[in-house]
């Protein structure tokens, strides 16, 4: 009878040991043999999100340098204004590296003619430094909505892959026969999803962060506008 106890706790410890080892290999695959599996379109989805950084950091950046805009500023501005030093308001936005010292600028060089051509010059400033705030942005909107499709392209080349295995196969149908185009059907799914999230919300951070420059510079443009239309004292 001890014996036979014996017997089976050898036999369930062993089965205990197998098994965990088992789970272990089962478990241990890593992230490459992952981003492997997945085959070439896995290439194209790293490349993208290198893409994706690299248009969000530089554009981080740029963002981070066109907010920096001393608060005296203006003030500045309006004081050589009102005591006619045009040439030192126009030095001060020179020296200012901002969106808003040259919108200033360009209205400053164009004092003496029609408020309305001055209004014009300015807008039409804005516009640039706007579209240069805007730079490598539709790229990213594209990282964001093309990632999940690249995906979605893997699901459906998996898929085929795996089905055209089984019709190869016939009736002698193996799990590792379907296991490759599995793995590319999933992995590049979830790869391509990953990418186009990080994208998306970086693309709308960024947006959201244009959006309060461009607020900024449409108050100060109206401030400089009314400081040209004072009536001379």
């Amino acid at each position: 009878m001890i014996q036979d106890l014996q017997g089976l706790l050898q036999a369930d410890s062993t089965a205990t040991a197998t098994g965990a080892a088992t789970g272990g290999t089962e478990m241990g695959i890593s992230f490459y043999e992952l981003f492997l599996a997945g085959g070439w379109l896995m290439w194209v989805l790293l490349g993208l999100s290198f893409v994706a950084v690299w248009i969000f950091v530089e554009r981080m950046l740029a963002i981070v340098k066109a907010s920096q805009t001393d608060n005296r500023f203006m003030e500045q501005i309006k004081q050589y204004v009102h005591s006619g030093q045009i040439n030192y308001a126009i030095d001060l936005c020179r020296m200012t590296e901002s969106p808003i010292a040259r919108l200033i600028e360009k209205g400053l060089e164009r004092i003496g003619r029609p408020l309305t051509d001055v209004q014009t010059a300015v807008e039409n400033m804005g516009n640039l430094e706007v579209a240069r705030l805007e730079r490598g942005l539709p790229m990213l909107a594209t990282v964001a909505g093309g990632a999940p499709m690249i995906g979605f392209l893997g699901t459906v080349i998996g898929m085929i892959q795996a089905f055209y295995n089984m019709a190869e196969a016939g009736n002698n149908i193996d799990v590792s026969l379907l296991s490759g185009g599995i793995y590319v059907a999933m992995v590049t799914t979830v790869g391509g999803l990953i990418v186009g999230i990080l994208a998306y919300f970086g693309y709308n951070y960024l947006v959201a962060r244009i959006e309060r420059i461009i607020y900024k510079m449409e108050s100060n443009t109206i401030e400089f506008m009314d400081l040209l239309n004072e009536p001379v004292q």
